[in-house]
């Protein structure tokens, strides 16, 4: 069964930068994809980004784009989400989600968030202050 851990620092001021890592169990870690996830207006998760095993592929939502960089360290189990320029709505709970059957980022699991995604973690509050 795999098990994810996010961590981070959880208040930063607006422009800032900050680094959020997710932890996975077991070497099987390395075979699958793994994104991040927040609220938004109308949405419990919203899909922020995510990467595939190998990382040969990436994807971002729009308004995270040229801001955020998903990452992997496969020697470690872990996958980071670098997020720069921090804006207030940025605020929120982050949790990293993995999945096997979907680890190249096919289809389109990936936007429609719980529900639709083996494994999530328990979140970890990101505030933003202005």
């Amino acid at each position: 069964q795999v098990k994810l851990v996010e961590s981070g620092v959880g208040l930063v001021q607006s422009g800032g930068s900050l680094r959020l890592s997710c932890i996975g169990t077991g070497r099987t870690f390395i075979t699958y994809g793994v994104g991040w996830f927040r609220p938004a207006p109308g949405k419990e998760r919203e899909f922020v980004a995510a990467i595939s095993w190998g990382a040969f592929k990436t994807l971002y939502a729009d308004s995270v784009k040229g801001r955020f960089t998903i990452s992997r360290e496969d020697a470690k189990n872990t996958v980071y989400l670098q997020m720069n320029n921090l804006k207030s709505e940025d605020t929120g709970v982050y949790y990293c989600a993995a999945d096997s059957a979907r680890a190249d980022l096919s289809g389109n699991h990936w936007y429609l968030g719980e529900g639709y995604l083996e494994h999530w973690g328990q979140g970890t509050q990101v505030t933003v202050s202005s």
